[in-house]
């Protein structure tokens, strides 16, 4: 499949897996690549030793382009920008912050630039700007969100970019989700919770089954009225946090609440489940090759002529509860 994003990074599907800080690893980002995606390495939180490291390993495997995400407001971005601007990663990913000012650097190293953007001001601003690529991403997805759905945002936005590729983001989990997204005029799709239910993702395995579990309704967004929303799965440390912020805790007590240590306690493990989107057309753990044949059989038939002499609906109550990479995309 043919769309600007596939010829603008090199890759065989318009899927680009999403920057899931603590998650998303050059092993994940690797098997995404060598599957057909995009694959990225995320920083967030990650000290530039740890980035280097991990670039460096994707690099052994596979021959792929892959990218990095970078979150700008980590104290440590201007030093991350840094070392990928000398490993020359193929493409990143940034938010939470303005990318503006990080555009001409990275141009400079090679890198081509596509920011995450939440609303139709900060896509016209990026896009004047000069980036190669943006994604809009809808309030529907996990970790941070701003304030406009996904389908309000493809109705917005990808009416008035016409000059670079756009990515949609949000609630897509499924080939059904990406037919939408082309349908609606997108170039492609970032999707990261489904790519946490891989047997290459590093989350904890408590974590997957707490998503395998969850409902439609096992949802709850954190820090909406503090401008900082974060989408998660309801738990013991959500409604903690929910009442201190209804409350009106100060937002020092909120960031000392909510920061980890990243260690596998049963606590943090339950934290670790917290930031994903779509929940229940997820279900099981695949490898990232199953995902992508499942996603491309289920793009032909939402985009056949005629969806009724198209491929049947997938079932998947035959599918083994985890999965590697490569099967995200069957």
């Amino acid at each position: 499949m043919k769309t600007k994003i596939t010829e603008l990074l090199g890759i065989k599907y318009p899927v680009i897996q999403g920057g899931m800080a603590w998650t998303s690893d050059a092993n994940l980002a690797a098997a995404v690549s060598n599957a057909g995606g995009a694959g990225i390495i995320a920083t967030g939180g990650r000290t530039t030793e740890w980035t280097k490291a991990e670039i460096q390993k994707c690099k052994t495997l596979t021959d792929k382009p892959f990218g990095v995400n970078l979150m700008l407001m980590a104290p440590n971005v201007n030093e991350i920008i840094e070392v990928v601007c000398e490993e020359r990663v193929a493409f990143v990913t940034l938010g939470a912050g303005n990318p503006v000012p990080h555009i001409e650097k990275l141009h400079s190293a090679g890198i081509k630039v596509i920011p995450v953007v939440p609303n139709v001001k900060l896509a016209k601003r990026v896009e004047a700007a000069g980036v190669d690529a943006m994604v809009i991403e809808g309030m529907e997805g996990g970790g941070h969100i701003g304030q406009q759905t996904t389908m309000a945002l493809m109705t917005n936005v990808l009416p008035l970019v016409k000059n670079i590729p756009v990515l949609v983001a949000g609630g897509i989990a499924d080939g059904r989700g990406i037919a939408a997204a082309l349908l609606m005029g997108a170039d492609g799709v970032q999707m990261g919770s489904r790519f946490i239910l891989t047997t290459e993702c590093p989350t904890h395995p408590r974590a997957k089954q707490a998503i395998i579990d969850a409902t439609d309704t096992d949802s709850a967004v954190t820090g909406f009225s503090r401008n900082n929303a974060v989408r998660c799965l309801k738990n013991e440390f959500t409604k903690e946090y929910l009442a201190k912020e209804v409350a009106g805790a100060p937002q020092q007590e909120l960031n000392d609440f909510a920061t980890g240590t990243n260690q596998p306690s049963d606590r943090l493990v339950r934290q670790t489940a917290d930031l994903i989107g779509r929940t229940r057309t997820i279900g099981t753990i695949l490898t990232v090759a199953q995902i992508d044949e499942r996603l491309l059989r289920q793009l032909a038939a939402d985009l056949a002529p005629d969806r009724q002499a198209a491929q049947p609906r997938i079932i998947y109550a035959d599918r083994p509860v985890i999965h590697f990479v490569p099967s995200v995309f069957q």
